[in-house]
C-alpha cells in the first residue's frame, strides 16, 4: 500500500487505531512521493513476497517467548490478508467493499475467500427473526445421532 492509498482511506476509529496512528506517524516522517512504498527495501523498491514472509517469520519467532501459542501457528501474508478480510466481514462490511480493499477484480473471488463461519450465519439469522420469538440451537436426539454415526 502506498502512502497515498493509506491517506485516502481516511480516519477510522477502531480497535486498530494505535496501528493506524503509528502508520500515519511513519508516513509523516518519511519524505517520499505518494507512489513510493511505505516499507521500502534498502534500494527504495517494494518488498518482495519472499522478503515479507521472511520478516513475518522473524517477528513471529521474536514474539513467541511472550506469546508461546505463536509457535503452533503458521503465519503468512496470506493468513494475515484472510484474517483482515474476515474481521471486516465480522464488522458488517459489505463483501463488495472487502473485494475492493483486497483488490479483487470480481466479488465472487472474495466470496470464496470469505467463507462465513457459524457465528456470522447465526447473527444473520437473528436479524431476520421476529424479536418476540426465542430461537434455540437444534439438538438432535440420541437415536438420530446413533443412526448418523452408523452411516
Amino acid at each position: 500500500m502506498s502512502p497515498a492509498t493509506a491517506k485516502a482511506q481516511g480516519p477510522h476509529h477502531t480497535a486498530g487505531q494505535p496501528t493506524i496512528n503509528t502508520l500515519r506517524d511513519w508516513m509523516a516522517e518519511s519524505p517520499s512521493n505518494p507512489t513510493d512504498p511505505i516499507f521500502p527495501t534498502r534500494t527504495g523498491k517494494s518488498l518482495s513476497r519472499d522478503a515479507i514472509e521472511r520478516r513475518l517469520t522473524r517477528h513471529q519467532r521474536a514474539a513467541a517467548p511472550q506469546c508461546p501459542s505463536l509457535n503452533a501457528k503458521h503465519i503468512t501474508a496470506h493468513v494475515l490478508r484472510h484474517t483482515a478480510a474476515m474481521r471486516l466481514l465480522e464488522a458488517g462490511v459489505d463483501t463488495t467493499v472487502i473485494a475492493l480493499w483486497l483488490a479483487h477484480e470480481r466479488v465472487d473471488t472474495t466470496a470464496i475467500y470469505l467463507h462465513a463461519h457459524l457465528e456470522i450465519k447465526e447473527k444473520a439469522l437473528a436479524r431476520t427473526t421476529p424479536p418476540d420469538i426465542e430461537i434455540a440451537r437444534y439438538r438432535p436426539s440420541d437415536t438420530l445421532l446413533t443412526f448418523l454415526e452408523g452411516l
